[in-house]
């Protein structure tokens, strides 16, 4: 089976390793301990075992075992089904990478269902078998550890979010930076952190409230209370680090557009210094080319042009050149060609 860990607990000690699922059934009614069962992606068959042990209700288990659950809590006849979204932010890639844990909490057993490597509840078992006194307290002290876990495990996320934020603030000013992408994808990243840490806050109230209830233990509930304002502040940094990736956003497009129009005015000027240049070009061109027709159709030198022979022919031939070029000039110049 896929079985990380598998004990039974008496009076807060750890008093047996079972080797199986069915003998840690046997123990539990022979010793009246709480048994604690660490499952790693079961299968069906698994599951069922222990469902069928335990009377877990075919809901949860259907959704244990789907997994892809919203962070949740819920109260069935006899068990707490609780689903968990813990998370580690992977500095490199700048992702949060999210795992999944489904709980079941009895009156005598505890089942943690592990759909990724985190959380570390090896961590977790570790440190309540080294204070007997809490886990004494059975399923709730399990239950609480695991809420703590969970909770403590977002507080590098938040400094990881915290200094990718940072780094965007910084570039939002940089010319030649266009941070866009770099803020929509942190922005999804943080929405998806909101919706796995915001419930905690809502799961941790309703086991106070259950716990006020039935008068549970006041250390188990300060304990719990002090779970319930860390998630509080998790809630609302990343209500916060959302907030200014969305203003973060708005002032990358400002700057984005103001750019776009600083290049398009750049460009139009450009356009109307060439089109002024393509004017002067074409003027003069215009006024050289009148002088150099009357050239050339005198320079071809026929016998029987007109005025060839004509003594005033030539000075006739460069003041028509002059005037015609004369006159394109002042008539480029009126309309401010040249």
């Amino acid at each position: 089976m896929a079985i990380v860990d598998n004990g039974i607990y008496v009076g807060g000690a750890r008093t047996a390793n079972p080797d199986s699922i069915d003998e840690t059934f046997e123990l539990m009614r022979e010793r009246g301990g709480m048994g604690w069962i660490g499952l790693y992606r079961p299968d069906a068959e698994e599951l069922q075992t222990v469902a069928a042990e335990f009377r877990l209700h075919e809901l949860a288990v259907e959704d244990a075992l789907r997994g892809h659950q919203r962070p949740k809590l819920e109260h069935y006849e006899d068990h707490l089904f609780v689903v968990l979204r813990p998370a580690r932010y992977l500095d490199a890639e700048e992702e949060v990478e999210f795992g999944e844990v489904h709980v079941f909490v009895g009156r005598d057993f505890v089942v943690t269902v592990r759909h990724a490597e985190e959380p570390d509840l090896g961590q977790v078992r570790r440190r309540l078998e080294s204070d007997p006194i809490l886990l004494a307290h059975g399923p709730e002290a399990v239950l609480y550890a695991i809420l703590d876990e969970v909770v403590d495990r977002y507080a590098p996320v938040l400094a990881g979010l915290e200094n990718d934020i940072d780094e965007i603030e910084n570039q939002l000013f940089v010319d030649d930076v266009d941070a866009t992408q770099r803020i929509y994808e942190l922005s999804r990243e943080v929405l998806e952190f909101q919706r796995a840490a915001q419930p905690l806050t809502d799961i941790v109230g309703g086991l106070l409230r259950e716990g006020e209830r039935r008068d549970a233990d006041a250390e188990l509930q300060r304990r719990l209370r002090d779970v319930h304002d860390h998630a509080i502040r998790v809630a609302d940094r990343a209500a916060t680090f959302r907030a200014v990736l969305e203003n973060a956003l708005t002032v990358e497009s400002t700057i984005v557009a103001r750019r776009q129009n600083e290049e398009m005015r750049r460009m139009t000027q450009e356009s109307i210094r060439q089109g002024d240049q393509m004017k002067r070009i074409s003027a003069w061109a215009a006024i050289l080319f009148a002088p150099t027709l009357i050239g050339s159709i005198y320079g071809m030198n026929f016998l029987d042009m007109p005025e060839l022979n004509w003594p005033y022919g030539y000075p006739l031939s460069i003041a028509a050149m002059v005037a015609l070029g004369g006159g394109l000039y002042l008539a480029f110049k009126r309309k401010g060609w040249l």
